[in-house]
């Protein structure tokens, strides 16, 4: 082999490397975004609800599993069907698309909360999901009767 066979065949063996790296569920954590994501001021101290748009970038479908937060011990998944709330133990996100948690529709529910988070508080939640493994997120205290509109940018983690 001459020199320049050898470097294109040393470039065509970096450029594979990459390729597979990339490729690799490890980068699926890049994949997930999280824009808009607020709660409203809650009422008392016994449930709140946490929305948010959770974007998927990755051309493979994931779930999202679960999420905890310093806020509460025990945070919920709840799907709204026919206008009544039920726990799930997950939700879809599809691939190259989005998961909406919104009033009146699918989001996370806060139980029996350690203290009562004020309008400009941030709560700090890590969602998880099955293949992109945990993302934290900020939710934004806001007053009740706040509802997000849909995001003129793509933000991430609210910002």
């Amino acid at each position: 082999m001459n020199t320049r066979t050898t470097r294109i065949l040393a470039a065509a063996l970096s450029l594979t490397a990459v390729l597979a790296i990339s490729g690799c569920s490890g980068d699926s954590k890049a994949a997930m975004s999280v824009s808009g994501a607020f709660m409203p001021q809650p009422v008392n101290d016994k449930m709140a609800g946490g929305f948010m748009v959770i974007k998927n970038d990755s051309g493979t479908a994931d779930k999202l599993t679960g999420a905890t937060s310093p806020l509460s011990d025990d945070l919920q998944i709840h799907e709204t069907k026919d206008q009544k709330m039920q726990q799930v133990q997950s939700m879809d996100v599809p691939a190259n698309g989005e998961l909406k948690l919104e009033r009146g529709g699918n989001h996370i529910m806060f139980m029996g909360l350690k203290n009562t988070p004020k309008v400009g508080d941030k709560v700090t939640v890590e969602l998880r999901f099955e293949k992109a493994g945990s993302v934290k997120v900020e939710l934004d205290v806001k007053d009740r009767t706040y509802n997000a509109q849909a995001p003129t940018s793509t933000g991430h983690n609210g910002h």
